[in-house]
């Protein structure tokens, strides 16, 4: 299956924030597994674990059961995950799935003669947050930051654990627009048609000057997926939502 193809009934999935106590993604990793949801083509756009670092030892005890399940999925469909803010440095943790870091996105794909740039949709931001998103990327910082943690029984990420249970994913932000704004004239959305991003959880669409920008609303918040359809040669997402099967 072609990595630069985004595929008819791919299915995109946003900001899951999957934790131990937010398992709703968990049960539609096990759905797609039996088959109860089926599709092509996995694409999960960031920030689809609360907390889930490469080479945090606690976040991956954290996140097992969905590591895990991720990796069987791995084997049996293609999955491209674009990391998010909340989910990086995984190429180790998710051997057979496409990881593309941020540095590498936006992700161009093309899609019946169209090209769809997709991203989490944390770039184009302040400088500090670029200096602040560097910074905990980097694998000395990563890597003190695992001993210290694992050296006072995991109290960093406890802490983060805390603020993260406190976290509503499901706010309105007042003029999206402006946001959504910031990417037309930047070079890499010449020649898209659309460009397609996570990380604000607003489930909204604006025409631009020359491309159509959709913000994917947030798994966290109803449970929302989308899957990727033709409509009259454009390029359509079709909004789903969820529901786990009585056992």
């Amino acid at each position: 299956m072609s990595p630069d193809t985004l595929h008819e009934g791919a299915i995109l999935v946003a900001d899951s924030h999957y934790a131990p106590w937010r398992t709703a993604f968990i049960d539609f990793l096990s759905a797609l597994e039996e088959g109860k949801i089926q599709t092509p083509q996995l694409i999960l756009m960031g920030d689809n674990f609360d907390l889930l670092f490469g080479s945090v030892a606690q976040t991956l005890r954290l996140n097992q059961d969905a590591i895990t399940l991720l990796n069987r999925l791995s084997l049996k469909i293609q999955i491209l995950y674009l990391e998010g803010n909340h989910d990086f440095r995984l190429s180790a943790v998710f051997p057979h799935i496409q990881v593309i870091d941020r540095a590498h996105q936006p992700l161009i794909l093309n899609h019946n003669g169209s090209r769809i740039a997709l991203l989490h949709g944390d770039i184009g931001v302040s400088l500090g947050y670029r200096i602040y998103t560097a910074l905990i990327r980097n694998r000395v910082i990563l890597y003190g930051l695992n001993i210290l943690n694992e050296r006072f029984g995991g109290f960093i990420i406890k802490t983060l654990i805390e603020q993260m249970k406190r976290k509503n994913h499901c706010k309105k932000i007042e003029n999206f627009e402006a946001i959504a704004a910031r990417h037309v004239g930047v070079e890499w959305t010449r020649g898209c048609d659309t460009v397609i991003e996570g990380h604000y959880h607003q489930n909204r669409t604006f025409g631009q000057e020359s491309f159509t920008y959709c913000n994917l609303g947030a798994f966290a918040c109803n449970e929302r997926y989308y899957a990727v359809k033709s409509s009259q040669n454009q390029t359509v997402l079709e909004e789903l939502i969820f529901h786990k099967e009585p056992k």
